[in-house]
């Protein structure tokens, strides 16, 4: 992003046409002043980017009625979570089936009772009574088929009306308006009447159906408390939060006395201690304070595991306390919290569109055109051959309310919205749209081993020493040079000369390194002050490579059963110390899954041959790359990429970021390093390997899903063009055609979100 522009989120509330958010969207990138717009129709987010954001309001809400009058520009801030009982584990109250659509419905029954009366009339008497002397029937009929339409159209003739004074043209309320006024035109009183009813019903049922699509997804993800229950201040003086709870559930006493207080949950600050009760989502991050319980993780993890928690444990928002009654202090406010970072990484997701929604949205703008081109022949040149005017008429008419692509603007982006929404509800959040589609597509799985394959919790199995040193000696030097590093490797030698000096009663001291220099891929070199002189040795705690690089002589050494540290001094080997890692132990499980869908697995490690050996014949990996340098996995990548095709890398570490942005799709454990998170295009929460074939099955199945909603909207649409061609599709068909489709489209979305991934 351009340093002069500044990014704005608003929400489009009232926003329920896909192909009017795509109208706006072209609109408002038209601005001069503004460099990208994108509307996201699954969220009814608006992002905007431009010097001045907020300058810009009135003519973007104005662009914004022009071509829904309804809709509200609202910014994403003033937008409060859902209301939610502490204690209901869905968080969520659930409204009514047509609840906001009260007047609607009102108007389809009384209209709908105006037309059912007009049918009767003219089923019983007909409009032959005119020769018959019965006229005033048969004008009263006619009555009745008027006050139905405007009953039931008078939203659509004046939407209409309005938006043609915007030059609005080609919007389904003005092809709805002239395809019933041309109904009526060639006395076709009843069709048009009813097609106005069905028209109105099929739009009914898709908001409804678009809505709870949303409400949903959102559901799923959208786990920020509205209040939370406050016990005291850090300081345990007197809160001056007040107790304003603002929903409609009613609360213990208790909750309202002494220092116990239900407060919105964006007023908590980092050091307010909160109640969480057995059945209680956690609300925000924080550390458990007092309490001992068993903590579901799943709603933000997807570990099936429930996690034990006691005083001094962190907590993280979202998850569910199962069993005792636990107080927390507040690390994070909810801006920062974990819910929050969950909701924004899928809104990000939503934001990003894939190529075929950007397809989609462009074919969409030449197809309403070219069928009401279409509509306008069919009209007017077999009438003139044939003399039947007021067949081709009724033909074109059908053209005419086939051509809104609702059904096909709609029918991308909330598949992809229920696929990003499924993978959150497993702790996999994809970075968007493109993510999904590149996923879909890969052939090959590559993964680095430590923290990815294996657990990435190293112990020291063995201690070989050379030189008439002892394994003291050894693990002190070795301890000194790991000492200012967190590298798992590190951390177990530390660890090791910390139960050493603890079994020999000795006192723990690593003295301090008067320089330390890390080379990457092979270890440390480190410069140790001998004693009070100003002479200082030099050793090196690494892998052979670093052996070589400064020219230590090897012996001949056994095979290693893990991984190999070679610890020298003063040009000499001294110590060579074997530390072992452990399988995850789904990572079998996983990598046979990912050989059932048909993928190649391979692992990239800067460890030797033997260990990643060991590790591969244990989890069943195809394909090794060892002993391999940070630049030399991208080498890696690229080989193996021109080998097998598209390729996912999944890594942890911060060595891992070059190759994570390299692959066609890079994963991160949200364990890891962020600088491998921040580079990747999914990130998988839980530290499970079984996330990789997830997140495949979820962006296949989104891809199927959405490829399937576009050929069923298009091969319906034009099979009613080509049955209305031959005179066997009436204006019915057209309206199932239209509102029918995008119905069908929405719920066959939904499938995603439905299914079960584990």
């Amino acid at each position: 992003m351009n340093n002069d522009m500044k990014q704005k989120t608003y929400i489009l509330e009232n926003l329920g046409c896909a192909n009017c958010a795509a109208k706006m969207e072209r609109k408002i990138q038209e601005l001069p002043e503004i460099g990208s717009a994108s509307i996201t129709f699954a969220t009814k987010q608006l992002r905007i980017e431009a010097p001045d954001p907020e300058a810009l309001v009135d003519e973007i809400r104005h662009i914004c009625q022009s071509i829904e009058g309804e809709v509200m520009v609202v910014e994403k801030d003033d937008i409060k979570p859902h209301c939610s009982s502490s204690s209901d584990y869905s968080g969520r109250a659930k409204n009514g089936f047509f609840s906001g659509h009260r007047t609607d419905i009102t108007t389809l029954v009384v209209g709908t009772i105006f037309f059912a009366v007009g049918v009767v009339f003219e089923h019983v008497w007909g409009y032959d009574m005119w020769f018959a002397g019965g006229g005033s029937i048969v004008l009263l009929t006619l009555v009745i088929f008027i006050a139905a339409y405007l009953i039931l159209g008078h939203k659509v003739l004046l939407t209409a009306v309005r938006n043609i004074s915007h030059g609005q043209v080609f919007d389904e309320n003005f092809l709805m308006s002239i395809a019933t006024v041309s109904a009526f035109c060639i006395g076709e009183y009843a069709e048009a009447a009813g097609v106005m009813l069905f028209y109105r019903i099929g739009q009914l049922f898709e908001d409804i159906a678009v809505e709870r699509s949303r409400s949903q997804i959102m559901e799923a993800v959208d786990m920020r408390p509205e209040t939370v229950v406050l016990v005291a201040t850090d300081k345990h003086e007197h809160h001056e939060h007040d107790c304003h709870c603002g929903c409609d559930h009613e609360h213990d006493h208790h909750e309202h006395h002494d220092s116990i207080r239900i407060i919105p949950a964006g007023d908590a600050k980092p050091g307010d201690i909160l109640l969480v009760r057995p059945g209680d989502r956690i609300p925000l991050d924080g550390t458990v304070i007092e309490g001992e319980s068993r903590v579901d993780t799943s709603p933000v993890t997807g570990e099936p595991v429930p996690v034990s928690v006691r005083p001094g444990s962190e907590v993280i928002s979202g998850c569910v306390n199962e069993q005792g009654v636990l107080k927390i202090r507040v690390t994070k406010p909810l801006s920062e919290s974990m819910v929050t970072r969950i909701l924004d990484s899928v809104e990000n997701a939503a934001a990003g569109k894939p190529k075929i929604d950007k397809f989609i949205t462009k074919f969409a703008k030449i197809y309403t055109p070219i069928v009401v081109a279409l509509a306008v022949l069919t009209a007017v040149i077999p009438s003139l051959i044939t003399g039947d005017w007021a067949l081709w008429i009724k033909t074109a008419i059908t053209f005419l309310v086939i051509s809104c692509p609702c059904a096909l603007v709609i029918s991308v982006p909330l598949a992809f919205f229920s696929g990003i929404g499924a993978a959150s509800k497993l702790g996999i959040l994809f970075k968007g749209g493109l993510a999904i589609e590149a996923l879909k597509n890969v052939k090959g799985i590559i993964m680095d081993k430590t923290g990815t394959i294996t657990k990435g919790v190293f112990v020291v199995d063995s201690i070989s020493t050379f030189n008439d040193m002892t394994q003291q000696k050894v693990l002190s030097i070795a301890a000194v040079c790991e000492s200012s590093s967190s590298h798992p490797v590190a951390v177990s030698i530390l660890n090791k000369y910390e139960e050493s000096c603890a079994a020999e009663g000795t006192a723990l001291s690593i003295n301090k390194a008067a320089a330390i220099e890390e080379l990457p891929g092979m270890g440390i070199k480190c410069s140790l002050k001998s004693g009070d002189t100003d002479t200082a040795s030099i050793a090196l705690c690494g892998n052979r490579k670093l052996m070589d690089e400064f020219g230590v002589f090897l012996p001949v050494l056994p095979e290693a059963s893990g991984t190999e540290i070679l610890v020298a001094l003063d040009g000499s080997l001294i110590g060579r110390i074997i530390i072992s890692d452990q399988l995850k132990d789904d990572s079998a499980s996983a990598i046979d899954h990912l050989k059932d869908m048909g993928l190649t697995t391979a692992m990239l490690t800067g460890d030797n041959m033997q260990s990643a050996e060991a590790i591969a014949s244990a989890s069943g990996i195809s394909k090794i790359r060892a002993e391999l340098l940070p630049e030399d996995k991208v080498t890696a990548l690229s080989e193996l990429r021109n080998e097998l095709g598209a390729v996912m890398f999944v890594g942890d570490g911060i060595n891992d970021a070059p190759v994570l942005a390299g692959a066609d799709v890079g994963a991160a454990m949200g364990s890891g390093a962020d600088a491998a998170i921040e580079a990747a295009d999914v990130v998988f929460m839980t530290s499970s390997l079984e996330a990789v074939p997830q997140s495949i099955t979820i962006a296949r199945c989104t891809g199927r899903i959405a490829m399937q909603n576009i050929v069923f909207a298009l091969a319906i649409k034009l099979l009613v063009i080509l049955l209305g061609l031959v005179g066997f599709a009436n204006i019915w068909a057209a309206v199932f055609a239209d509102t029918g489709v995008a119905m069908l489209c929405i719920l066959n979305s939904l499938r995603i979100l439905w299914r079960k991934y584990s």
